[in-house]
């Protein structure tokens, strides 16, 4: 009898309490029809929920690979980096041999044999390799790779580097027999296509030392500056002494949203040490990296300012800068070791400046191009001398601006023939050209 009740007495409650959990249920089901949809807590979309499953389910950060010539680097290669690290969470990026470029376009600005011993890293690094791993969506690099993707290239990206798609811009790259260089990537599904950044390439930037060239050597008939026409970003062609095809001067058009691309975002701390280093930044090659990473070593934060191309010319001569304002400080921006630009810095560096970006350390390196400033009346770091907050930094590289343009100059009839040859594609790219959602 005891058992009985007790097993009875189990029920009425197991069945009380399902009663008054129905009753909870019902009057919360009601309670919400009653509140309208706003009281209902919305739910991710089901394509959200699948794609969270699938990166749960991976074990592997998707891997990307680009690759490049990246000779001259300048704001459209970050600017292609950029957007190919945003398709993946690793960027591998191949470095192409001089030996390919030279095959597949001409004479490279910059070959790998110039190199400098990289004490942080421990190592020796070209200065096209010091250039492509400075940039801040780079997380590995691969030396010397094939201009073209071959089928043995292909499977060395996908076993031994754990590459999941392969990455190129919209404009074709062509081999010399006139395939495309990534038509196994695309045959394998491993291919992926960025928009190529407007109103810049290699081949242009050499055309406008070239035309600057020809202006300097012949004085031109129009005493106006080639290099305003740089700067004011026209997209006109400019004759080029008689060849027979026109360099395309620059037609970037800079935007905000350009910027906040390229900007950390982040500002500094209240007790960062922040530091200041200005410049033209023209050309921006390896010296300015190292010049850069050795001052941002010397603080918490690395604030850099670029001059005007007023300032530049008033300086330097009517044919600088090669690059104008906004080309020359994205690509200060895109250097790992900067934290903010001033987008045209004032030559002097004033005490209200100083206070009002709080810099602790004023820097110069040992190397540049206006190295005379110092037995000037007007000295632009007076004032930070005065302040004890001046200190000149050793260049590890001895490669000025100047550097890069004679280099052009002595072998410009090689990087003619390269221009034209190259320019050729870009002509037939841009009268093609279509729209390509993504950036």
């Amino acid at each position: 009898m005891e058992a009985g009740s007790g097993s009875a007495a189990c029920s009425a409650r197991t069945l009380a309490a399902c009663v008054i959990g129905g009753i909870v249920l019902g009057a919360s089901v009601l309670a919400l029809h009653h509140a309208g949809s706003a009281a209902i807590p919305s739910l991710p979309p089901l394509d959200a929920v699948r794609r969270r499953l699938r990166r749960r389910r991976r074990q592997r950060p998707v891997r990307v690979y680009m690759d490049g010539c990246f000779d001259m680097m300048h704001y459209g290669h970050c600017n292609a980096l950029r957007q190919a690290r945003a398709l993946g969470d690793e960027l591998i990026v191949g470095v192409i041999s001089d030996d390919e470029i030279k095959a597949n376009k001409g004479p490279p600005v910059t070959p790998l044999h110039e190199s400098v011993i990289v004490a942080y890293a421990c190592v020796t690094l070209p200065h096209r390799m010091i250039m492509v791993r400075a940039v801040k969506w780079v997380d590995d690099i691969i030396p010397d790779a094939p201009y073209a993707i071959t089928e043995e290239f292909m499977n060395k990206l996908f076993t031994e580097y754990n590459i999941d798609y392969i990455i190129h811009g919209d404009d074709p790259c062509l081999l010399p027999d006139g395939t495309d260089a990534y038509a196994l990537a695309k045959k394998a599904g491993r291919y992926k296509q960025i928009k190529r950044t407007e109103g810049v390439s290699t081949t242009d930037i050499v055309g406008r030392m070239l035309l600057c060239v020809r202006e300097r050597s012949s004085d031109a008939h129009n005493h106006s500056s080639l290099q305003r026409q740089f700067s004011s970003g026209h997209g006109q062609k400019v004759d080029d002494g008689g060849s027979g095809s026109g360099t395309r001067v620059s037609h970037f058009l800079p935007t905000s949203r350009r910027i906040v691309q390229f900007s950390n975002s982040r500002g500094p701390g209240p007790d960062s040490r922040i530091v200041y280093i200005d410049g033209a930044f023209d050309l921006f090659h390896a010296g300015h990296v190292e010049i850069l990473r050795l001052a941002r070593e010397l603080g918490d934060f690395l604030l850099v300012g670029i001059h005007t191309d007023q300032t530049i010319s008033s300086t330097r001569g009517r044919h600088r800068p090669i690059m104008n304002l906004h080309e020359r400080s994205l690509s200060v921006l895109a250097c790992r070791y900067v934290d903010e630009v001033i987008i045209g810095a004032p030559w002097d560096v004033s005490k209200d400046m100083i206070t009002t970006f709080n810099i602790s350390l004023v820097v110069h390196g040992t190397i540049a191009e206006n190295m005379d400033y110092a037995k000037d009346d007007s000295n632009p770091y007076a004032v930070p001398m005065a302040m004890g907050i001046y200190h000149r930094l050793e260049s590890p590289l001895d490669i000025t601006t100047s550097t890069i343009i004679r280099r052009i100059v002595a072998n410009h009839e090689a990087y003619q023939k390269r221009n034209e040859k190259k320019e050729a594609s870009e002509k037939k790219y841009y009268e093609g050209k279509s729209f390509v959602n993504g950036e």
